[in-house]
């Protein structure tokens, strides 16, 4: 009995030292350059229904269920999608719209687990052959959900489905006339 009460108090120490070191917030930003206008690209970006063509979690499930709700490309426009254990379950809504810089989303998700989490879209011209766009998401992780990203690298996970998307929107938008 004595060893099941070692090996509890163990098992409290590691879970309660991984709470105190495991990060309570993430934020994720990645980038690429796509040649092509500014104009042009900020107009794609703004299509929910084009993110669903671009996004590498639809490649995780080609049998996903995805819902549109509003005006596509605009405010208050939501894509609901269910799918897999891989995508799981949520919507996101466009939260705001600087037209031709910026797209602000909130993402609500149900399953795996319920959380909340913004991301945005950021295009900024380098050129007027090429366009810089900035993917960014943040969100909170609190206790103990801090523990299961930190165990699972979800950091490390998302940095590449980020990377995946932009590459994949980069092949999409070169390609179009």
């Amino acid at each position: 009995m004595k060893k099941v009460w070692i090996t509890l108090a163990v098992l409290v120490v590691i879970i309660g030292g991984l709470g105190l070191v495991a990060p309570t917030s993430m934020h994720i930003e990645r980038e690429v350059t796509i040649n092509k206008p500014k104009a042009q690209v900020f107009s794609y970006l703004k299509s929910l229904k084009n993110m669903s063509v671009w996004s590498p979690w639809a490649k995780m499930d080609p049998n996903m269920k995805v819902e549109y709700r509003g005006v596509d490309g605009a405010v208050g426009s939501v894509s609901a999608w269910s799918g897999n254990s891989k995508v799981g379950q949520g919507e996101q809504e466009v939260k705001n719209i600087l037209d031709g810089e910026r797209i602000d989303f909130e993402l609500r998700f149900e399953k795996p687990m319920k959380d909340t989490s913004t991301a945005y879209l950021i295009t900024e011209a380098v050129n007027d052959t090429q366009t810089k766009v900035k993917w960014g998401m943040s969100g909170k992780s609190p206790f103990p959900r801090n523990i299961i990203c930190f165990v699972m690298n979800m950091q490390k996970k998302l940095t590449a489905s980020f990377d995946e998307g932009l590459t994949n929107l980069k092949g999409i938008l070169e390609k179009q006339n």
